[in-house]
């Protein structure tokens, strides 16, 4: 996810003008379903910032666990497994909080846990084309009795793509298996699903649970916009503020939210599905459109800001920012611009981690780090990235990824030519 520093930890604008962060209001939808009980499982880099987040939540009592090396989700339940009790029989809801479903699916399989709670759930979204992942082996009542991690295409034993949102009958039971699954010093990260595999061939009742719904999950810096679009589109009809001001010139078309204190000024537009947080001023002429637009930022004078998340406390002036993800403290200044397209218009590509990956998008902008400082008429290519505390200099293309704190510029040749 670099430069974004931590995912579970990003907020997104909801339709009361609210922005929790993802964590946060996934919680408070856990619990409004019934949940009381939860754990999450960190790393030792995020622990702390996720106590805290979670330290006021009233009304669950919600404990943190630390996974100290990534050795996969069945070590990361392991380390969870204090904190579950481990109570023979005693039910558990598997869920990651960066896949963002609908809540929909979460009823779903609590009725049917409760119409059947010696059964295990596992749901399978429905794919008619072919997608890298897991596949569950299902008969005709929907009964599991395998998972095949990446068949290839043609080779899919069904359309149901495991998604984690699981509902195991008994935590004991599947702990167990999946220490078997340890002590058996099999290779690879996938001792869950072999575990699972192990109770299924056992004769345990795992079942399927279709779902045709939304589903977007976080993996890499530019999915940002992917669940940045699933909470937009919650969004039905325009929600202003009280205290928000909008100009008798100013344009609100479709979807919107303006919050608390922010002001779209004369000849402004925000064209929805749209979000601006609290206290951002949108100067004379900007346009903000299909984006979302956090607490106390600065849309300047003609600025366009399209199809893009903004953190909060980010500086924009006569700039275009496209397609792109911006985390807190961002400086863009007058004159940049975020170039989203290919010259061959084909689907833009990105680094990470040394390889070269297709996004999967024909229109990718860039995915700037908190606090970066971009000065004026500087230029991003389409799918870079530019880290935390970086600074670009003035004029500069930016065609490759910038590495946290790293200082950019060009240099200038001047040639004065006195009067003869």
């Amino acid at each position: 996810m670099w430069p974004i520093r931590e995912k579970s930890l990003l907020p997104f604008g909801l339709p009361d003008g609210s922005a929790p962060p993802l964590l946060i209001g996934k919680l408070a939808e856990y619990q409004t379903l019934g949940f009381r009980r939860v754990v999450i499982v960190g790393n030792p880099e995020n622990e702390a910032e996720i106590t805290e987040a979670t330290a006021s939540f009233a009304g669950m009592d919600v404990r943190v666990v630390v996974q100290p090396v990534p050795r996969g989700m069945g070590d990361a339940l392991l380390c969870a497994a204090p904190a579950l009790g481990e109570a023979g029989g005693q039910a558990v809801y598997i869920t990651q909080v960066h896949d963002v479903v609908d809540a929909d699916l979460h009823r779903l399989l609590i009725s049917r846990h409760q119409a059947n709670p010696a059964a295990s759930l596992l749901t399978g979204y429905e794919m008619e084309e072919y997608f890298p992942g897991g596949y569950l082996i299902v008969d005709a009542d929907n009964r599991i009795s395998g998972i095949i991690e990446k068949p290839g295409a043609g080779n899919q034993p069904s359309n149901l793509v495991n998604i984690v949102a699981h509902v195991h009958a008994d935590a004991g039971r599947l702990l167990d298996a999946i220490r078997a699954e340890y002590a058996s010093d099999a290779p690879g990260d996938d001792h869950y699903e072999r575990a699972m595999d192990a109770l299924m061939k056992a004769g345990a009742p795992y079942v399927a649970v279709p779902y045709r719904g939304g589903w977007s999950a976080l993996k890499y810096p530019w999915h940002v916009l992917d669940v940045m679009n699933a909470y937009l589109a919650q969004i039905k009809g325009q929600h202003v503020a009280e205290s928000a001001f909008v100009a008798k010139t100013a344009s609100l078309v479709g979807d919107v939210v303006i919050a608390d204190g922010a002001k779209i000024f004369p000849g402004a537009a925000v064209v929805g599905p749209a979000y601006v947080g609290r206290g951002v001023i949108v100067g004379n002429n900007a346009l903000v459109r299909g984006s979302m637009v956090m607490d106390r930022c600065e849309v300047g004078y003609t600025t366009e800001v399209a199809r893009s998340y903004v953190g909060e406390h980010v500086s924009m002036h006569a700039c275009r920012v496209l397609d792109s993800v911006f985390m807190p403290g961002v400086n863009f200044s007058a004159g940049c611009t975020t170039a989203n397209l290919r010259i061959d218009r084909g689907l833009v590509k990105s680094d990470v981690k040394g390889s070269r990956l297709v996004t999967g998008r024909d229109k990718l902008g860039a995915v700037i780090g908190q606090d970066a400082f971009i000065s004026v008429d500087a230029m991003t290519m389409p799918g870079v990235k530019i880290g935390a505390n970086a600074q670009v200099g003035p004029g500069t293309h930016v065609v490759q990824d910038i590495r946290d704190g790293q200082r950019v510029y060009v240099k200038q040749e001047l040639v004065i030519i006195d009067p003869s």
